[in-house]
């Protein structure tokens, strides 16, 4: 069974910036597309950021210039490069194929407060 472990949340004053990252448990990491979702209090979980395994990204549009998302298939990993965070980016962030095939991980909570 794949395992993703998301790491590198944490609680950030706003403007400030994290990197998060996930770990996936897969032989065959590079052939899949990677996303990374998150889920605010009371909401749904949405899908904000997508790298395609040829390496093309594409971001939900608040998003846009502030967030960047990589990936390194030697590492099985992708990050999310979260910059000038606001209260609003609060939220726990999850990472998963895209569509998303895979169980969820624990996930890794991000907090964006003064």
């Amino acid at each position: 069974q794949v395992q993703l472990v998301e790491s590198g949340g944490g609680l950030v004053q706003p403007g400030g910036s994290l990197r998060l990252s996930c770990l996936a448990s897969t032989s065959i990491f590079s052939f899949y597309n990677w996303g990374w979702y998150r889920q605010a209090p009371g909401k749904q979980r949405d899908l904000v950021a997508l790298i395609v395994s040829g390496g093309s990204t594409n971001y939900a549009d608040s998003l846009k210039g502030r967030f960047t998302i990589s990936r390194d298939n030697t590492k099985n990993t992708i990050y999310l490069q979260m910059n000038n965070l606001t209260p609003e980016d609060t939220a726990v962030y999850y990472c998963n194929t895209n569509p998303r095939l895979m169980g969820w991980g624990q996930g890794t909570q991000v907090t964006v407060s003064s």
